[in-house]
């Protein structure tokens, strides 16, 4: 089991800049992959920024140079650098893990992203 815990998301204006965390704990050496995602209102649940267990990353066109996302192994955390936000990100982001010997997806509770325009 892995649990995922999402921390700073808030409002922020137009133009400004969040870092998200994403902290796991359990039986977190069978991590594989982590990612972010997001849900905004009436819309589908969409990845955001992927990293691998080696660190390679991809993230979704409409945050390229934008969002960066990056992984602590030492303290079992993901981050997601967000600068230049716009209203559109607005979204509840949330935080996942991938187990490939449960063979399972684990999510976190989400955290709020609201940005101003």
């Amino acid at each position: 089991q892995v649990q995922l815990v999402e921390s700073g998301g808030g409002l922020v204006q137009a133009g400004g800049s969040l870092r998200l965390s994403c902290a796991a704990s359990g039986i977190i050496f069978s991590i594989d992959s982590m990612g972010w995602y997001r849900q905004a209102p009436g819309k589908q649940r969409e990845v955001v920024a992927i990293i691998s267990s080696t660190g390679m990353t991809n993230y979704a066109d409409s945050v390229k140079g934008r969002f960066t996302i990056s992984r602590d192994n030492a303290k079992n955390t993901v981050y997601l650098q967000m600068n230049s936000l716009k209203s559109e990100d607005t979204a509840v982001y949330y935080c996942n893990a991938y187990v490939p010997s449960d063979r399972r997806v684990y999510w976190g509770q989400g955290t709020q992203v609201t940005v101003s325009s």
